[in-house]
């Protein structure tokens, strides 16, 4: 890590080096720019972020969040683009905001088209004003608000690989009248698939001889469709008291259908050795916020917003296990969500005088979440039928004050002061398991520091935080999901209503350079200490059935270093093209403190992450392209005692050429994962007989998409 940042900074001196000859140069460009354009939020905020801006996530025509966020600095996107990650954590360390709220369980924000964005806010150090919760920091997408003039846009993208097609489009239409604007997004599309992957299971006992070798075949094939609407209306009152009326509505089906079975090479098949998996997922969410903003004099403000969601999903499951090539047993599942809450948030600003900003706020919400599960098993060869009718019913009462100050010390040197207090009230009950009330409550002090060095380019930032993770209420629940086929590698899984929420006191520094309009070079090192840290624990129970449960079990120790350099080739060359340069590096380290070393580290924490990417625009501003390449590292982790797993790293190639056919219609082709490498994962456990390993792979597959985007 020492050489990559020597490089960076190497890199930085020789392009310093070449923008101060830049300087002798006779005649110069003098540009004037109104307030709301030399504010920038990077720079000038003391509360460190990143800010993803709706032409950055639109850039490559990304068809989901989680390709967009793969670019930027310090982020990490898994397989799948779900799970998304900060200093290479996911598994609820990374907290994801909507609009400043935490998005409920089973929601999935790749659903959401980065067409209906206005923002993301990758946020660093935590704040008070947004929940806690928050270990490797905060995202928090913005839907699109502001209303500008009145806008026709369409939107429509055709996405292509070998294993899917991907057809989608968008309709925004926005217009003000007086007091009153308006702004309707409308989006939707279908996903077709059909792909191949396997797993491989062996058993290789003390002298090195395999004693089970064999091969888990999948055969998948489906669809999935979307609809997503997120009308916005605002008024202005005579008072200049301003209401908005915000909602989202998503709904989308998913529909698979899977063949699978074992091919053995060494020893026996499974009982079951193949089956057939026909399942099928409804969800539905919508959400709506009223929000009110009233201004005092003398500049205080009271922001104010009561919102309402409701999710529910259902899904059904209809498996046919075979043994011997016979229907042994029919597995029928019925199952679903249901969710509703309230929420209420509120935060009143004031100046004190010029150097004093004053806000406190308050969060409360209930949410009540239904979730059953209805299983019906048919033995096909003894007639014998069981039938499980599991569920639970849990609720959630959060409730949060805060307060915080932003003091100007002086032009060159800021600080902000936060303390937040978070309670939660978790209370289930079901099917199977005692009743669980697990209530917590968490007080943070905050504190961030910004430093403007007298040349105006250099500026150094610290921060001292105090987060936490709290346990969701599925994970609290006694609820048992059982394996087909029970195995180490294959097991059940059980809450643990005890469980405590992980509490983190963090540090963050960071030196920024800014040498020219769009130029900046930082160096950003972070660290947290976990206390009551919640890891996976596999047993074999009484029952003779292999069991994953949570627990809290010690300490563990976070730290990351984040490098990054960007930078438009005017600033270092004259006479040079309009091509942006972008580059950063992450490194991750953490250490588990109740599991021996070495590799004792987070669960599949990302240790390195790169990108580089360049963008180029001719000078008419017809055509743009660039490309983007990332790199996530893997390794080797030691979970526990006796188990540990290990995936290949990922790199990903995208690239994207746009041509803007007049003022109003833009031809854009894009192409992700032009590298097309596969991706290998493997746990590990080490037996008194041997090591029993299961690896799983997934084909590379390049996606190539063509998208028109038109203004009428």
């Amino acid at each position: 890590m020492i050489r990559l940042t020597l490089v960076a900074a190497a890199i930085l001196s020789a392009t310093q080096a070449m923008a101060e000859e830049k300087k002798e140069e006779p005649v110069q460009k003098v540009e004037i720019k109104g307030a709301a354009q030399a504010y920038n939020p990077r720079k000038d905020d003391t509360a460190s972020k990143i800010i993803v801006s709706s032409e950055e996530l639109k850039r490559y025509g990304d068809a989901s969040i989680g390709d967009a966020l793969k670019r930027v600095p310090g982020v990490t996107v898994g397989a799948g683009g779900r799970d998304i990650r900060m200093r290479g954590l996911g598994s609820g360390y990374t907290q994801i905001l909507l609009n400043g709220e935490r998005v409920p369980a089973g929601f999935n924000i790749e659903t959401l088209a980065p067409d209906s964005i206005e923002r993301i806010e990758v946020i660093r150090a935590a704040s008070a004003e947004f929940s806690t919760q928050s270990i490797a920091g905060t995202i928090n997408i913005v839907l699109k608000k502001a209303v500008q003039t009145a806008q026709r846009e369409v939107n429509f993208g055709v996405t292509h690989s070998r294993e899917a097609n991907n057809p989608r489009g968008n309709l925004i239409l926005s217009d003000k009248d007086g007091n009153f604007s308006y702004s309707v997004n409308v989006g939707g599309g279908r996903y077709f698939f059909e792909r191949d992957s396997f797993t491989d299971d062996e058993l290789i006992d003390l002298t090195g001889q395999p004693r089970m070798a064999r091969r888990y075949l999948v055969h998948d094939h489906g669809y999935a469709r979307g609809i997503e609407l997120s009308p916005r209306l605002n008024w202005t009152l005579e008072n200049g008291d301003t209401v908005t009326s915000q909602s989202f509505i998503n709904k989308n089906t998913f529909v698979s259908n899977s063949d699978r079975a074992y091919r053995v090479a060494v020893g026996d098949a499974p009982f079951y050795d193949s089956d057939r998996l026909e399942s099928a997922n409804r969800n539905l969410f919508g959400r709506s916020d009223l929000n009110w903003v009233h201004k005092f004099g003398e500049g205080a403000k009271l922001d104010a917003k009561i919102g309402g969601k409701r999710m529910r999903s259902k899904s059904q499951w209809f498996e046919t296990d075979a043994h011997a090539g016979e229907a042994a047993l029919q597995h029928n599942v019925f199952s679903g969500i249901r969710e509703w809450g309230v929420s209420s948030t509120g935060k009143y600003s004031s100046p004190i005088g010029s150097d004093h900003s004053l806000a406190a706020g308050w969060e409360a919400g209930y949410t009540s979440r239904d979730d059953w599960r209805n299983q019906r098993d048919l033995f096909s060869v003894s007639g014998v039928r069981s039938d499980k009718d599991e569920g639970y019913l849990a609720s959630v009462r959060n409730l949060a004050a805060y307060v915080q100050d932003e003091w100007s010390i002086s032009k060159a040197w800021s600080v902000y002061g936060g303390l937040r207090w978070e309670g939660l009230l978790t209370r289930s009950s079901g099917a199977g398991f005692d009743p669980v009330n697990n209530r917590s409550a968490v007080w943070s002090p905050l504190m961030q520091t910004l430093y403007k060095l007298p040349n105006g380019k250099d500026q150094l930032r610290a921060a001292l935080t105090r987060t936490y993770k709290a346990p969701q209420a599925s994970v609290l629940s006694g609820r048992r999901f059982t394996s087909t086929n029970n195995s180490q590698t294959d097991t059940d899984f059980v809450g643990n209503p005890g469980l405590k929420p992980e509490l983190a006191t963090g540090i963050d520094t960071s030196y920024e350079h800014y040498w020219n309009e769009g130029a900046m070079f930082s160096v950003a090192a972070a660290s947290r200490r976990i206390n009551n840290f919640t890891r996976r624990n596999t047993f074999l129970d009484s029952g003779g059935r292999w069991v994953t449960t949570t627990m809290n079990n010690g300490r563990a120790d976070v730290r990351s270093l984040d490098v990054e350099l960007k930078f438009p080739m005017k600033a270092v060359m004259d006479n040079a093209p309009a091509l942006d340069v972008r580059t950063s590096v992450s490194r991750n380290w953490s250490r588990v403190e109740s599991v021996p070393g070495p590799d004792n580290t987070l669960d599949q924490q990302v240790p390195l992450s790169a990108t580089f990417g360049l963008d180029y625009k001719t000078p008419d501003g017809k055509w743009s392209m660039g490309g983007s390449f990332n790199y996530r590292g893997n390794g080797l982790v030691r979970m526990d005692v006796n188990r540990y797993s290990w995936a290949t790293p990922a790199r990903q190639m995208d690239a994207y050429i746009a041509w803007k056919v007049d003022g109003k219609t833009t031809v854009r082709f894009s192409g992700w994962n032009l590298l097309k490498q596969d991706y290998r994962a493997r746990t590990t456990f080490i037996r008194d007989n041997g090591q029993l390993a299961s690896e799983s792979t997934s084909t590379g597959v390049c996606n190539i998409r063509l998208q028109v985007e038109s203004r009428f």
